[in-house]
């Protein structure tokens, strides 16, 4: 214990005797957005990093079909670069079996068959009489639009592929989509409202064209299951199916003849 004396102390107990006479104050608490402050901005900080570290230097919130629009763009040139190269090739094989061929009995022979089938493979351009079908999606400005989706608005793979069967069992001599020609073993295939036909896409309407008996190929639309479906839609939704008949000409098949499967008969 401290002894102490003099006036100095004297006055610490009066003041001490006097504050204890005092009513005491309530001790103040710390409020509770004092203690929240601080983890918000913690977790703001970490989900501004993760944003960052997400984006990798990108805006998020950035519109990228201008992107994917310039990527659809490169791709068909190099699409078409391609189809330029392989044209090329081909003439560059046709001169030299041409030259060869001259000195060559066999392979002249074989030249001389081939001839005989480049028609019927579809390696010839044909004209003649036939049904031309356009089908297209609903206008935009349609009018029937309440309680439709987009899927009823729209032409789909099927709906080709009905024209293209209906038009091949109607007895159809050659065919072409978009002036593409088709064979019988041609895939189509639809990627969204577009047509992907050997490595190229197409938007609508898609136009086929079919050369054969005009009242064949006709009386084969309007039996196809298919086709009837589509021109329900077209009634329904004002989606676009056209057909005519009139003298139309088929181009030549252009894409690789390569096998990529083959059995051999027993």
């Amino acid at each position: 214990m401290e002894y102490t004396s003099g006036a100095a102390s004297w006055q610490k107990v009066l003041r001490r005797a006097v504050a204890g006479l005092l009513p005491r104050r309530p001790r103040q608490r710390r409020p509770g957005w004092s203690i929240g402050v601080p983890l918000i901005a913690a977790a703001a900080g970490l989900l501004f990093t993760t944003t960052a570290t997400t984006a990798g230097g990108t805006a998020l919130r950035e519109d990228r079909r201008p992107q994917l629009n310039q990527l659809k763009e490169e791709r068909q040139q190099q699409v078409a670069a391609s189809e330029r190269r392989a044209a090329a090739l081909r003439e560059e094989v046709e001169r030299r079996t041409n030259t060869l061929a001259k000195s060559d009995g066999p392979i002249q022979a074989q030249q001389a068959r081939a001839q005989l089938n480049l028609q019927a493979a579809g390696f010839t351009k044909l004209i003649g009489t036939g049904v031309t079908v356009e089908l297209n999606d609903a206008p935009q400005n349609n009018e029937t639009r309440a309680g439709a989706s987009n899927d009823d608005l729209v032409v789909h793979q099927g709906d080709v592929q009905a024209v293209v069967n209906a038009l091949w069992a109607g007895g159809a001599e050659a065919m072409s989509i978009m002036n593409v020609r088709v064979l019988a073993t041609s895939a189509v295939r639809c990627v969204g409202n577009t047509l992907l036909l050997h490595g190229r896409v197409y938007s609508p309407p898609f136009k086929i064209v079919a050369i054969g008996d005009p009242a064949a190929l006709q009386q084969a639309l309007a039996g196809s299951e298919g086709v009837r479906l589509f021109k329900d839609a077209v009634d329904d939704y004002q989606l676009g199916y056209k057909e005519s008949v009139s003298t139309v000409e088929v181009p030549a098949f252009e894409d690789s003849t390569a096998l990529r499967s083959a059995t051999v008969p027993r």
